[in-house]
């Protein structure tokens, strides 16, 4: 038994063979690249500014996301050693950089399936005012300075990690300092004024999904026989095709724009959550 997730059975034998077909992450990555319009985003973020509440592009990102995991349950699982798990938990993995500097940290934000977009953005500004604070050492810091303590010591620790990780009797306290143990990683590349990138799944850890923004840019789309540019922010979107189809993620996707359209829909707590935590 996981202490982050519980291995369930798929009726599908395609899905049930096919991680014994691409036993590596990086076997199974398959990517697409999401064009958001940003009218609709920015409208709801001037609009929240006016009543005195800050919403940023991030917080409606995550927000969206995990209001469709909340609908689509097999976002929210991983593979293990051939094994198909259900989380126990929501976290997103997102480095923060500290200020007047290009180091960074990267730890996990934990959400609860109801969160509104206003909890959501709550949990990320005091995930990232805790990370930002000169000195700030948070457990994903503290482990690897002390793996990299000792020479050598890292070669090995990794290696037994990785193997205990594989045999599902990694401790808890390790999972909750590693940021590669999340349901979703997520890096805000426009922050840096640099293009999305199709960004990897780690093989070390569970994150099945990997999402970056990058800078906006203007896209052509043909209206009524004229092309015309839309602004857009653009998602470079990379998944593990074994937790769930094709045809999933594009429901996936679709109902993400949806969110993305019309934000105001997640003011207010999802009417039923179909992913079961704990």
């Amino acid at each position: 038994m996981r202490k982050d997730g519980k291995k369930i059975k798929i009726t599908d034998p395609m899905y049930t063979l096919v991680p014994y077909i691409m036993e590596k992450r990086y076997d199974s990555m398959n990517m697409i690249e999401l064009d958001i319009p940003i009218a609709p985003i920015q409208a709801y973020i001037n609009k929240k500014r006016r009543e005195g509440i800050s919403i940023s592009h991030m917080g409606v990102l995550i927000a969206a996301y995990v209001r469709t995991a909340a609908e689509f349950e097999s976002l929210n699982r991983f593979i293990m050693n051939k094994k198909i798990y259900q989380r126990n938990e929501f976290a997103v993995g997102m480095v923060v950089l500290k200020p007047g500097t290009d180091d960074g940290t990267m730890n996990k934000m934990y959400f609860e399936m109801t969160d509104t977009i206003f909890d959501v953005h709550r949990k990320i500004n005091e995930y990232i005012e805790l990370n930002r604070k000169p000195g700030a050492q948070n457990n994903t810091d503290a482990l690897m300075k002390t793996l990299l303590s000792i020479p050598g010591l890292a070669t090995v620790a990794v290696a037994v990690l990785k193997w205990m990780d594989r045999h599902n009797i990694l401790p808890k306290a390790i999972i909750d300092a590693s940021p590669f143990h999340a349901s979703v990683g997520i890096s805000n590349l426009g922050s840096i004024r640099t293009n999305h990138i199709f960004h990897h799944c780690y093989e070390f850890g569970t994150t099945s999904i990997f999402i970056t923004m990058g800078n906006l840019r203007e896209v052509p789309k043909r209206v009524k026989g004229e092309i015309v540019f839309e602004r857009c922010l653009p998602l470079g979107v990379v998944m593990d095709e074994r937790i769930c189809s094709g045809s999933y993620f594009a429901r996936v996707f679709a109902r993400m724009k949806e969110y993305f359209a019309n934000p105001e829909l997640l003011e207010a707590p999802p009417e039923k959550v179909n992913t079961i935590l704990g």
